[in-house]
Protein backbone atom coordinates (compact mmCIF):
# COMPACT_ATOMS: atom_id res chain seq x y z
CA UNK A 1 0.00 0.00 0.00
CA UNK A 2 1.09 3.90 -0.76
CA UNK A 3 2.50 6.18 1.57
CA UNK A 4 2.17 10.09 2.10
CA UNK A 5 5.81 9.82 0.78
CA UNK A 6 5.24 7.94 -2.56
CA UNK A 7 2.72 10.03 -3.50
CA UNK A 8 4.80 13.58 -2.66
CA UNK A 9 7.45 12.04 -5.09
CA UNK A 10 5.34 10.84 -7.62
CA UNK A 11 3.78 14.48 -8.18
CA UNK A 12 7.11 16.29 -7.34
CA UNK A 13 5.96 18.02 -3.79
CA UNK A 14 6.85 17.86 -0.34
CA UNK A 15 4.16 15.77 2.13
CA UNK A 16 2.91 18.55 3.38
CA UNK A 17 1.65 19.63 0.18
CA UNK A 18 -0.42 16.41 0.19
CA UNK A 19 -1.45 16.81 3.69
CA UNK A 20 -3.06 19.99 2.70
CA UNK A 21 -4.63 18.89 -0.28
CA UNK A 22 -6.29 15.94 1.63
CA UNK A 23 -7.34 18.58 3.98
CA UNK A 24 -8.55 20.77 1.83
CA UNK A 25 -6.40 23.93 2.74
CA UNK A 26 -7.03 27.00 0.27
CA UNK A 27 -3.18 27.77 -0.29
CA UNK A 28 -3.16 24.92 -2.77
CA UNK A 29 -2.79 26.26 -6.41
CA UNK A 30 -5.57 24.04 -8.61
CA UNK A 31 -2.83 22.92 -10.87
CA UNK A 32 -0.75 21.34 -7.90
CA UNK A 33 -4.11 19.82 -6.40
CA UNK A 34 -4.97 18.22 -9.59
CA UNK A 35 -1.03 16.87 -9.93
CA UNK A 36 -1.38 15.55 -5.90
CA UNK A 37 -5.11 14.33 -6.83
CA UNK A 38 -4.04 12.46 -9.94
CA UNK A 39 -0.80 10.76 -7.93
CA UNK A 40 -3.47 9.72 -5.20
CA UNK A 41 -6.03 7.97 -8.03
CA UNK A 42 -2.65 6.26 -9.69
CA UNK A 43 -0.92 4.75 -6.29
CA UNK A 44 -4.68 3.93 -4.83
CA UNK A 45 -3.45 6.12 -1.85
CA UNK A 46 -5.91 5.89 1.27
CA UNK A 47 -4.63 8.20 4.30
CA UNK A 48 -4.82 6.96 7.45
CA UNK A 49 -7.84 7.98 9.22
CA UNK A 50 -6.68 7.16 12.56
CA UNK A 51 -2.91 9.88 12.38
CA UNK A 52 -5.63 12.21 11.02
CA UNK A 53 -8.07 11.56 14.21
CA UNK A 54 -4.82 12.08 16.10
CA UNK A 55 -3.54 15.51 14.69
CA UNK A 56 -7.43 16.68 14.85
CA UNK A 57 -7.72 15.07 18.70
CA UNK A 58 -10.83 13.33 17.60
CA UNK A 59 -11.11 9.14 17.79
CA UNK A 60 -14.23 9.20 16.04
CA UNK A 61 -15.13 6.97 18.86
CA UNK A 62 -18.40 6.82 21.20
CA UNK A 63 -18.14 4.91 24.44
CA UNK A 64 -21.53 3.56 25.69
CA UNK A 65 -21.76 2.43 29.09
CA UNK A 66 -24.10 -0.09 30.05
CA UNK A 67 -24.43 -2.26 33.04
CA UNK A 68 -24.98 -6.10 31.07
CA UNK A 69 -25.00 -6.59 27.10
CA UNK A 70 -27.52 -9.31 28.34
CA UNK A 71 -30.55 -6.91 28.88
CA UNK A 72 -32.67 -7.10 25.89
CA UNK A 73 -33.89 -3.65 27.25
CA UNK A 74 -30.35 -2.23 25.48
CA UNK A 75 -30.54 -3.65 22.09
CA UNK A 76 -32.71 -1.29 20.79
CA UNK A 77 -31.16 1.58 22.29
CA UNK A 78 -28.06 0.51 21.06
CA UNK A 79 -29.17 0.00 17.61
CA UNK A 80 -30.51 3.40 17.38
CA UNK A 81 -27.27 4.97 18.83
CA UNK A 82 -24.88 2.88 16.08
CA UNK A 83 -27.32 4.23 13.51
CA UNK A 84 -26.63 7.69 14.26
CA UNK A 85 -23.33 7.60 15.18
CA UNK A 86 -22.71 5.65 11.90
CA UNK A 87 -24.38 8.29 10.32
CA UNK A 88 -22.30 11.49 11.87
CA UNK A 89 -18.81 9.04 10.68
CA UNK A 90 -18.45 8.07 14.68
CA UNK A 91 -17.99 4.50 15.94
CA UNK A 92 -19.48 3.00 19.19
CA UNK A 93 -17.20 0.84 21.49
CA UNK A 94 -19.83 -0.78 24.03
CA UNK A 95 -18.72 -0.41 27.53
CA UNK A 96 -20.09 -3.33 29.98
CA UNK A 97 -19.56 -2.48 33.25
CA UNK A 98 -20.59 -4.97 35.35
CA UNK A 99 -21.41 -2.40 38.05
CA UNK A 100 -17.49 -2.83 38.46
CA UNK A 101 -15.74 0.45 39.59
CA UNK A 102 -12.95 -0.50 38.06
CA UNK A 103 -13.90 -0.70 34.59
CA UNK A 104 -16.00 2.37 35.34
CA UNK A 105 -12.51 4.15 35.73
CA UNK A 106 -10.59 2.51 32.63
CA UNK A 107 -13.52 3.54 30.61
CA UNK A 108 -13.60 7.62 32.16
CA UNK A 109 -9.83 7.10 31.62
CA UNK A 110 -10.22 6.39 27.78
CA UNK A 111 -11.85 9.61 27.53
CA UNK A 112 -9.74 11.71 29.53
CA UNK A 113 -7.00 10.05 27.58
CA UNK A 114 -8.52 11.14 23.99
CA UNK A 115 -9.32 7.62 23.03
CA UNK A 116 -13.24 8.68 22.49
CA UNK A 117 -14.87 11.58 22.12
CA UNK A 118 -18.05 11.26 24.10
CA UNK A 119 -20.34 9.34 26.59
CA UNK A 120 -23.52 8.05 26.78
CA UNK A 121 -24.34 6.31 30.02
CA UNK A 122 -27.33 3.76 30.02
CA UNK A 123 -25.75 2.49 33.45
CA UNK A 124 -27.96 3.41 36.54
CA UNK A 125 -25.68 1.49 38.74
CA UNK A 126 -22.58 4.12 37.64
CA UNK A 127 -20.93 6.60 39.77
CA UNK A 128 -22.44 9.16 39.54
CA UNK A 129 -19.97 11.79 41.59
CA UNK A 130 -17.19 10.48 38.70
CA UNK A 131 -19.18 11.02 35.96
CA UNK A 132 -20.51 14.69 36.96
CA UNK A 133 -16.72 15.57 37.42
CA UNK A 134 -15.78 13.98 33.61
CA UNK A 135 -18.89 16.03 32.21
CA UNK A 136 -17.43 19.10 33.57
CA UNK A 137 -14.81 19.22 30.47
CA UNK A 138 -16.24 16.25 28.44
CA UNK A 139 -19.18 15.74 26.79
CA UNK A 140 -21.34 13.57 28.59
CA UNK A 141 -25.51 12.14 27.81
CA UNK A 142 -27.30 10.10 29.58
CA UNK A 143 -30.33 7.72 28.23
CA UNK A 144 -33.09 6.42 30.11
CA UNK A 145 -31.41 6.55 33.88
CA UNK A 146 -30.43 9.95 34.99
CA UNK A 147 -29.95 12.01 37.93
CA UNK A 148 -32.92 14.14 39.35
CA UNK A 149 -31.98 17.61 39.25
CA UNK A 150 -28.16 16.98 38.47
CA UNK A 151 -26.69 18.91 35.50
CA UNK A 152 -26.06 16.30 32.69
CA UNK A 153 -28.85 16.29 29.79
CA UNK A 154 -30.54 12.99 29.11
CA UNK A 155 -33.08 11.42 26.91
CA UNK A 156 -35.48 9.42 29.21
CA UNK A 157 -39.66 9.09 29.71
CA UNK A 158 -41.67 9.58 32.56
CA UNK A 159 -41.38 6.70 34.10
CA UNK A 160 -44.21 7.98 37.17
CA UNK A 161 -46.91 8.55 34.58
CA UNK A 162 -45.97 5.52 32.39
CA UNK A 163 -46.48 3.33 35.73
CA UNK A 164 -49.48 5.14 37.01
CA UNK A 165 -51.08 4.24 33.66
CA UNK A 166 -50.40 0.62 33.94
CA UNK A 167 -51.91 0.23 37.39
CA UNK A 168 -54.54 2.47 36.58
CA UNK A 169 -55.55 0.18 33.81
CA UNK A 170 -55.55 -2.75 36.42
CA UNK A 171 -57.90 -0.75 38.40
CA UNK A 172 -60.34 -0.14 35.58
CA UNK A 173 -60.80 -3.82 34.68
CA UNK A 174 -62.09 -4.57 38.34
CA UNK A 175 -58.95 -5.42 40.27
CA UNK A 176 -58.23 -3.67 43.43
CA UNK A 177 -55.66 -5.80 44.91
CA UNK A 178 -52.60 -4.97 42.99
CA UNK A 179 -48.87 -6.45 43.75
CA UNK A 180 -46.17 -4.54 42.85
CA UNK A 181 -42.82 -5.95 41.53
CA UNK A 182 -40.21 -3.80 41.97
CA UNK A 183 -36.19 -3.71 41.84
CA UNK A 184 -34.19 -2.12 44.02
CA UNK A 185 -34.99 1.40 44.84
CA UNK A 186 -31.82 3.32 44.87
CA UNK A 187 -32.62 3.54 41.79
CA UNK A 188 -34.08 6.44 40.61
CA UNK A 189 -36.61 4.51 37.71
CA UNK A 190 -37.51 2.23 40.74
CA UNK A 191 -38.53 4.84 42.62
CA UNK A 192 -40.93 6.56 40.14
CA UNK A 193 -42.77 3.42 39.08
CA UNK A 194 -43.54 2.68 42.51
CA UNK A 195 -44.86 6.46 43.52
CA UNK A 196 -46.98 5.97 39.68
CA UNK A 197 -48.06 2.64 41.49
CA UNK A 198 -49.07 4.43 44.53
CA UNK A 199 -50.77 7.58 42.86
CA UNK A 200 -52.96 4.94 41.28
CA UNK A 201 -53.81 3.40 44.38
CA UNK A 202 -54.94 6.55 46.04
CA UNK A 203 -56.46 7.69 43.26
CA UNK A 204 -59.33 5.01 43.67
CA UNK A 205 -59.01 4.67 47.73
CA UNK A 206 -57.35 1.44 47.47
CA UNK A 207 -54.56 0.71 50.11
CA UNK A 208 -50.88 0.63 49.58
CA UNK A 209 -49.98 -2.82 51.32
CA UNK A 210 -46.34 -3.53 52.30
CA UNK A 211 -46.66 -7.44 51.72
CA UNK A 212 -47.61 -6.80 48.16
CA UNK A 213 -44.76 -4.98 47.02
CA UNK A 214 -41.61 -7.33 46.77
CA UNK A 215 -37.89 -5.81 45.51
CA UNK A 216 -35.85 -7.79 43.43
CA UNK A 217 -31.81 -6.83 43.92
CA UNK A 218 -31.60 -6.86 39.96
CA UNK A 219 -34.30 -7.51 36.83
CA UNK A 220 -33.16 -10.75 35.96
CA UNK A 221 -36.26 -13.29 35.42
CA UNK A 222 -35.21 -15.70 38.02
CA UNK A 223 -36.06 -12.68 40.54
CA UNK A 224 -39.73 -12.65 38.76
CA UNK A 225 -40.20 -16.15 39.06
CA UNK A 226 -39.39 -15.68 42.83
CA UNK A 227 -41.28 -12.81 43.81
CA UNK A 228 -44.47 -14.45 42.05
CA UNK A 229 -43.86 -17.59 44.69
CA UNK A 230 -43.55 -14.81 47.80
CA UNK A 231 -46.76 -13.25 46.66
CA UNK A 232 -48.98 -16.40 45.95
CA UNK A 233 -47.99 -17.92 49.38
CA UNK A 234 -49.66 -14.58 50.94
CA UNK A 235 -52.70 -15.43 52.74
CA UNK A 236 -54.15 -12.38 51.05
CA UNK A 237 -53.15 -12.92 47.51
CA UNK A 238 -53.32 -10.02 45.05
CA UNK A 239 -55.64 -10.36 41.91
CA UNK A 240 -53.13 -8.29 39.85
CA UNK A 241 -49.41 -7.90 39.25
CA UNK A 242 -47.56 -4.67 38.06
CA UNK A 243 -43.82 -5.14 37.87
CA UNK A 244 -41.29 -2.77 36.63
CA UNK A 245 -39.52 -4.18 33.77
CA UNK A 246 -41.03 -6.86 31.65
CA UNK A 247 -38.05 -9.42 32.22
CA UNK A 248 -39.82 -9.44 35.83
CA UNK A 249 -42.90 -9.77 34.62
CA UNK A 250 -42.15 -12.68 32.58
CA UNK A 251 -40.25 -14.19 34.97
CA UNK A 252 -43.64 -13.94 37.28
CA UNK A 253 -46.09 -15.01 34.40
CA UNK A 254 -43.83 -18.46 34.28
CA UNK A 255 -44.08 -19.18 37.80
CA UNK A 256 -48.32 -18.19 37.44
CA UNK A 257 -48.38 -20.49 34.75
CA UNK A 258 -46.44 -23.38 36.78
CA UNK A 259 -48.60 -23.02 39.52
CA UNK A 260 -51.95 -24.10 37.63
CA UNK A 261 -53.16 -20.39 37.66
CA UNK A 262 -54.61 -18.87 35.07
CA UNK A 263 -53.78 -15.33 33.55
CA UNK A 264 -55.51 -12.86 33.20
CA UNK A 265 -58.74 -14.51 34.88
CA UNK A 266 -56.67 -15.37 38.48
CA UNK A 267 -54.16 -12.94 37.87
CA UNK A 268 -53.49 -10.24 35.43
CA UNK A 269 -50.24 -8.68 34.98
CA UNK A 270 -48.40 -5.95 33.49
CA UNK A 271 -44.40 -5.43 32.72
CA UNK A 272 -42.71 -2.24 31.65
CA UNK A 273 -40.26 -1.56 28.57
CA UNK A 274 -42.09 -3.49 25.35
CA UNK A 275 -38.81 -5.68 24.97
CA UNK A 276 -39.09 -7.97 21.78
CA UNK A 277 -40.03 -11.06 23.95
CA UNK A 278 -43.23 -9.57 25.58
CA UNK A 279 -45.23 -10.20 22.54
CA UNK A 280 -44.30 -13.93 22.17
CA UNK A 281 -45.25 -15.01 25.79
CA UNK A 282 -48.05 -17.30 26.53
CA UNK A 283 -50.13 -15.15 27.17
CA UNK A 284 -48.86 -12.01 25.87
CA UNK A 285 -48.15 -9.66 27.89
CA UNK A 286 -49.58 -5.83 28.83
CA UNK A 287 -46.51 -3.85 29.12
CA UNK A 288 -45.60 0.12 28.74
CA UNK A 289 -43.43 1.08 25.02
CA UNK A 290 -40.83 2.88 25.56
CA UNK A 291 -39.52 4.06 22.41
CA UNK A 292 -35.92 2.74 22.92
CA UNK A 293 -34.66 2.71 19.13
CA UNK A 294 -35.41 6.69 19.04
CA UNK A 295 -34.30 6.88 22.50
CA UNK A 296 -30.70 5.98 21.45
CA UNK A 297 -31.04 7.90 17.91
CA UNK A 298 -32.09 11.28 20.36
CA UNK A 299 -28.99 10.38 22.66
CA UNK A 300 -26.62 9.90 20.16
CA UNK A 301 -27.96 13.42 18.48
CA UNK A 302 -27.29 15.42 21.43
CA UNK A 303 -23.90 14.06 21.94
CA UNK A 304 -23.26 15.01 18.79
CA UNK A 305 -23.87 18.12 19.16
CA UNK A 306 -22.38 18.58 22.98
CA UNK A 307 -19.15 17.28 21.11
CA UNK A 308 -19.43 20.43 18.23
CA UNK A 309 -19.40 23.08 21.90
CA UNK A 310 -23.19 23.30 21.81
CA UNK A 311 -25.72 23.63 24.28
CA UNK A 312 -28.43 20.76 24.99
CA UNK A 313 -31.40 20.54 26.43
CA UNK A 314 -32.66 17.55 27.89
CA UNK A 315 -35.97 15.11 26.20
CA UNK A 316 -38.31 13.66 27.91
CA UNK A 317 -40.21 11.19 24.97
CA UNK A 318 -43.68 9.45 25.04
CA UNK A 319 -44.47 6.27 25.73
CA UNK A 320 -47.61 3.99 25.50
CA UNK A 321 -49.62 1.48 27.05
CA UNK A 322 -49.32 -1.52 24.71
CA UNK A 323 -52.52 -3.80 25.71
CA UNK A 324 -52.19 -7.55 25.20
CA UNK A 325 -53.93 -11.00 26.50
CA UNK A 326 -51.84 -10.50 30.14
CA UNK A 327 -55.07 -8.73 31.24
CA UNK A 328 -57.29 -9.10 28.27
CA UNK A 329 -57.40 -12.90 27.73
Amino acid sequence: MANIQQVAQKAGVSVATVSRVLNHAASVSPKTRLKVENAIKELNYEPSMLGRNLRNSESRLILVLLPSVSNPFYTDIINGIQTTAIANSYHILLCETDSNPQRENIYFNMIKNKLADGVISMDPTVNMQKLNELAESHPVILCSEYEEGGSIPYVTIDSELAAYQAVKHLITLGNEKIALINSDEKFLYARQRRSGYERALKEFNLPTRAEWIYHTKDLEFQNGVQAIRMLLELEEKPTAIFAVSDTLAIGALKGINGSGLHVPNDLAIVGFDNISFSNMTNPTLTTVSQPMYKMGCTAANLLMQSMKGEQVESVVLDHDLIIRESTMG
